[in-house]
């Protein structure tokens, strides 16, 4: 069975569903995962240019930035209710609806706060696909996680660059950055179709789910360790994305060359997709791979604190390799449970809780930036943030079940 390619091993393990289904679903997650960050990505090419056209303040900037944590913890938080009573392939259906409605309504439109309504409803529809994917991956692919979350993380990262990359050329070439962000209402539009023929197999709801709920996952130590896990990795990216450009400015290096290694940096996130999941998924216990990946930041870090600015290129892609942190936190939320509905608690808890801690990261950093006038005290909280990502990481990536996991005494479920 090894020895099969593997996408067609993983069209035969469906438990029981046939190939083409199978096949259905893989397009499926694909299509939908290339959806889930355009919403973020493509707006911040065209930042100043919006604000200008639609007159929107510096607080209506620093709120249109802060969106996508806002409703990735909001939104993500209740999106294993919102499944027990619609069912998973009918609530994904309906967040790729709303994230398209929400992608061509703020794309229509030249008021601000429109505009800011629009993206807050696109990006609701995101965060109810980042909890209910590794879900599906659990529910309809349990023996081949790995893989399945390979396929999920590079059409993922694949949608996060091509949004970044391509939003201001279809703005220069249109000459309207109305039609630049509505492009990728369409894509939505396109990942929708296979979910309208999946909703055929809605999978039966387990009404029992009810007990794992967000107030086990609060009493979880496990819970916990994922979610803080996930958050530190988030922060990390959050803050590489948003002043990796300015670093290297405050460095010697032009704009132009700036965005260069800022693109090298954001395509790298592709291969690192691929190959982080299946080398993790090889092994019971993914300890290894976090202290690996963890060594990869600190060396890059490192780099980009102490050498010489023109070696700057080499640090950055040791932070890249490092960002595989992102698809291995994805990774643990269904090796580390037995059930969907477990994935699905769990997901919702470490997504919420993480991405409420990886808000505060930038913010942190020009703060301290801005205090100190110099980048130590910046790269001092980043290796702290390694501390603890070191630390949740071994506890997270040992090889252990949430359902094993001994409730203290009083914790209340539901």
């Amino acid at each position: 069975m090894e020895d099969l390619p593997r996408m067609t091993v993983l069209a035969q393990e469906s438990r029981g569903r046939t190939a083409p289904l199978a096949w259905l679903l893989v397009l499926g997650i694909v299509l939908a995962a290339l959806n889930l960050r355009t919403a973020v990505t493509s707006v911040g090419p065209l930042l100043d240019q919006l604000a200008g056209a639609l007159g929107m303040s510096s607080v209506g900037t620093g709120l249109l930035t802060t969106l996508p944590v806002l409703a990735f913890a909001s939104v993500g938080a209740i999106t294993p209710t919102l499944a027990r009573r619609l069912g998973e392939h009918r609530l994904l259906l309906l967040a790729l609806v709303t994230l398209g409605v929400g992608l061509l309504v703020r794309s229509m439109v030249d008021s601000a706060p429109v505009f800011l309504l629009g993206s807050a409803v696109a990006l609701s529809g995101g965060a109810v696909g980042n909890v209910l994917i590794p879900t599906l991956i659990k529910r309809h692919f349990p023996a081949r996680t790995g893989i399945m979350t390979t396929v999920y993380t590079t059409a993922l990262a694949a949608g996060t660059m091509l949004a970044a990359a391509a939003t201001v050329p279809i703005e220069r070439a249109s000459g309207d950055w109305h039609i630049a962000l509505g492009v990728w209402a369409a894509l939505a539009a396109v990942a929708v179709i296979p979910w309208l023929a999946l909703l055929r197999s809605e999978p039966e709801r387990d009404r029992g789910g009810r007990n794992v709920g967000m107030r086990r996952m609060v009493g979880s130590r496990l819970a916990w360790m994922v979610a803080i896990y996930f958050g530190t990795q988030s922060m990390i990216a959050y803050i590489m994305f948003g002043w990796l450009a300015t670093i290297l400015t405050d460095n010697g290096y032009s704009t132009s060359q700036a965005g260069l290694i800022l693109g090298v940096f954001t395509a790298l996130n592709i291969p690192v997709s691929i190959l982080v999941p299946l080398i993790a998924s090889r092994f019971r216990d993914q300890r290894p791979t976090v202290v690996g990946l963890v060594v990869f930041y600190a060396t890059g870090f490192a780099g980009l604190w102490f050498a010489p600015a023109s070696t700057a290129m080499i640090w950055v892609v040791f932070v890249a390799i490092g960002m595989g942190s992102f698809p291995l936190a994805l990774m643990m939320l269904a090796l580390r449970t037995r059930t969907p509905e477990s994935t699905a608690a769990l997901s919702a808890f470490g997504q919420s809780a993480g991405y409420l801690i990886s808000g505060a990261g930038p913010l942190l950093v020009g703060v301290l930036r801005e205090t100190t006038g110099g980048w130590a005290l910046p790269y001092t909280m980043i290796f702290v943030v390694l501390v603890a990502q070191l630390v949740t990481g071994l506890y997270a990536g040992r090889d252990r079940y949430l359902e094993d996991e001994r409730r203290p005494a009083g914790t209340m479920t539901g």
